[in-house]
């Protein structure tokens, strides 16, 4: 039984993001991790570009979809979960602490009729819980910091870590979201790289650093030996000094108050109004001491 599922890795430059599908070599089962739903913020312009590309090299490489999976609630794209599961049938899932990400954003998008309990997603995992794709093993490790509710999959000898660490060239994620914590960013950094060296990671975002080509891929042994932030900052007490400073310099996404909305109800859009528009809600002044772009 292979534990070396096959990755491939989709990028899309408009939100730096990768969105994966993971395979079983043997069974032809697959694993769609972080799919991405287009979004143009000029025009409210949704479009199911990249999904449809996912599918159709799922299609031509005769997998069968398994499990549709969201590390998160992304902060700076919409996730096409729902399209996805609409078109091929497979469940949905995320970790379960999913729930405190969405009682945090119902109050925030004064959502009084929101169901924070996760029911958006097929399946919740807990930390630690195991499942497979095809035959190959997989895992749920908890991974909070970025979010209340990241994840890390690992899926035989691959982890898809997405925002917790980058390529080594790029560090580690931003921990000043709400409900964000540098502290357990480094708790979860440390989990994953106690992981065995020669497992492959899989970062969510490369946003090309000196504008080289975007990467993804790299290993535990590279990141212990390379990441500009964890092969700096050794002790906890001095990465969360270091991850804090950086984090108050940085702008928010550019979409988070559209994503979240979104993300919080698995990828589902706003259901459409008695004119047959649908409408995203933006709650103004929420997002204090952010930096501003110049």
């Amino acid at each position: 039984m292979t534990t070396k599922p096959e990755v491939t890795g989709f990028f899309d430059p408009r939100t730096w993001s990768i969105q994966y599908v993971v395979a079983d070599p043997e069974t032809k089962k697959c694993a769609i991790v972080d799919p991405v739903l287009d979004y143009d913020e000029k025009s409210a312009a949704t479009a199911t570009t990249h999904a449809d590309n996912i599918l159709k090299f799922i299609a031509e490489k005769g997998y069968e979809v398994e499990w549709i999976l969201d590390t998160h609630p992304h902060a700076d794209h919409f996730s096409a979960a729902a399209y996805l599961k609409d078109k091929t049938g497979a469940p949905t899932a995320i970790g379960e602490k999913v729930v405190e990400v969405q009682k945090l954003w119902k109050d925030f998008y004064n959502w009084p009729d929101f169901p924070a309990d996760g029911s958006q997603w097929d399946k919740l995992f807990a930390d630690g819980e195991t499942f497979k794709v095809g035959n190959i093993d997989a895992k749920v490790m908890f991974s909070p910091g970025h979010t209340l509710a990241s994840i890390t999959y690992v899926i035989g000898d691959a982890a898809f870590v997405h925002d917790t660490l980058f390529m080594p060239d790029s560090g580690t994620a931003r921990a000043d979201f709400p409900g964000g914590s540098a502290q357990q960013l480094w708790k979860s950094i440390q989990d994953i790289l106690a992981l065995p060296d020669e497992t492959r990671i899989f970062t969510g975002h490369d946003y090309q650093p000196g504008g080289r080509e975007p990467l993804w891929e790299s290993t535990v042994a590279e990141q212990k030996a390379k990441n500009i932030h964890m092969s700096v900052h050794k002790t906890e007490a001095d990465f969360v000094a270091a991850r804090d400073a950086r984090d108050k310099t940085l702008a928010m996404p550019k979409l988070i108050l559209h994503a979240l909305q979104i993300n919080t109800n698995a990828g589902r859009l706003p259901a459409p109004e008695d004119n047959g528009r649908r409408y995203l809600k933006i709650p103004m002044n929420l997002l204090e001491g952010a930096a501003w772009d110049d």
